[in-house]
């Protein structure tokens, strides 16, 4: 088989991203709608109502996400992904009747928001980590890049199916859409071959587990530059929920249809760093510095896009940059941690990669409310490129290299060594 496709030849792992690919088009289109609903039906284009919404989904994760982390590693991944996937069905299932009934309020998008964030904040590092108990480690990277490119792809189709539903038949079909796409991931973890996974061996109870966890990331600088660089990234500059529908209502004053298209034009670019990522059998660490060097810059010319399809176009190197330094991130931080302690890592990673969302959103939000949206994107590609600039900087000063030699790259586990002595 090809091998940017390697690790579909395992039947475990074909049955997974093919569940997950039905349901992310689905989460899609409610991240679309939901935006959407609070945006022109339950407010007059509040982006701060808008980054509420958001925030409220996020924050659980950041108190839930290490404890999150210490259940994936002590249980069964397969057994508890069918609870939280069934969970955030139901959140899903619930806001569509309430759309579709004429009943919904704020507030019931805002309790919905939370309680999808709470099954999420349990479901994010338990799913993340299951992926090397499918695939064997020779195949961990192959198989992150290609559920990126499964998420990818649902984001191409997703929002531009959302804005058609909505501008036929309203907000509430999406929901109710969203809700029985989970079905295939649910389906696809019962027909799983249970013999032929991998299963990590699970931790067994123990007191100062979670601070355990802390403790190995505190000892691995490289993991702590990982972190740092994705907290500040995710929570400034990876709000395009907000930014891309405060962009097509207030700045371009169009409807749903071109909102959503936004989403699914980005996802062109997301889609292509996702498959050249598939192609590569390593990381290197210049992915990642680099990575959110280019996302800064290229969301700093998207903000000064005079026009609709300019800005449209200029989303796809977005997209590219994003997915070439999210991936990066998330293959090094599989590879190079331990199997007993992933589920924890993992868990801080998602933490701090989502975990800023709930402080990001609203703020996001705030200034696009009172400044503009182009401002909530230069703000955003401004920390971008700074925080990379940092981050190269204590690299080469750690390392004892040159420029020239940091860009030739360090692949992640000689670099982790590294950084330990």
């Amino acid at each position: 088989m090809n091998s940017m496709f390697r690790a579909l030849k395992v039947f475990n792992y074909r049955l997974w991203v093919t569940g997950a690919l039905v349901s992310n088009i689905g989460t899609w289109m409610q991240r679309v709608a939901q935006d959407w609903l609070v945006l022109t039906i339950l407010t007059n284009h509040s982006g701060t109502a808008a980054g509420i919404t958001t925030g409220l989904q996020f924050l659980p994760i950041v108190f839930l996400g290490p404890f999150a982390g210490l259940l994936g590693d002590r249980v069964n991944k397969r057994k508890l992904l069918l609870l939280t996937q069934t969970a955030m069905g139901l959140c899903a299932l619930v806001l569509g009747l309430l759309v579709v009934t004429h009943t919904v309020e704020l507030w019931h998008v805002y309790v919905l928001a939370f309680l999808l964030g709470v099954a999420s904040a349990f479901d994010a590092p338990s799913r993340q980590a299951f992926v090397s108990e499918v695939v064997g480690k020779e195949d961990v990277p192959n198989a992150v890049a290609l559920n990126s490119a499964s998420f990818n792809l649902a984001r191409l189709a997703g929002p531009g199916v959302a804005g058609l539903v909505i501008a036929f038949f309203g907000t509430g079909p999406a929901f109710l859409i969203n809700a029985a796409s989970f079905l295939a991931v649910i389906i696809s973890l019962w027909r799983m071959r249970v013999s032929e996974l991998q299963p990590t061996v699970q931790v067994p109870r123990a007191k100062g587990q979670i601070r355990e966890g802390f403790s190995y990331i505190r000892e691995r600088p490289d993991l702590m530059m990982i972190m740092f660089l994705v907290f500040m990234v995710g929570t400034f500059g990876m709000n395009f929920q907000i930014t891309n529908a405060l962009m097509a209502t207030t700045v371009f004053h169009l409807g749903p249809g071109e909102y959503g298209l936004l989403g699914s034009i980005m996802a062109v670019g997301t889609l292509a760093a996702a498959l050249m990522a598939a192609r590569r059998k390593n990381m290197r660490m210049v992915y990642i510095v680099g990575g959110a060097f280019l996302f800064g810059v290229t969301v700093a010319i998207a903000a000064f896009m005079p026009s609709y399809a300019l800005y449209a176009l200029a989303l796809i190197p977005v997209g590219v940059a994003s997915m070439t330094f999210l991936n990066a991130c998330n293959t090094t931080v599989q590879l190079t941690t331990d199997s007993a302690m992933r589920g924890r890592v993992l868990a801080v990673y998602m933490v701090v990669l989502q975990g800023g969302t709930p402080v990001g959103a609203p703020l996001v939000g705030w200034i696009a409310t009172e400044f503009g949206a182009r401002w909530s994107l230069g703000i955003g590609a401004v920390v971008a490129v700074a925080c990379a600039v940092i981050a190269l900087v204590m690299m080469n000063r750690r390392n004892h290299v040159r420029f020239r030699d940091q860009v030739h790259g360090i692949r992640p586990l000689t670099f982790a060594r590294v950084m330990h002595r």
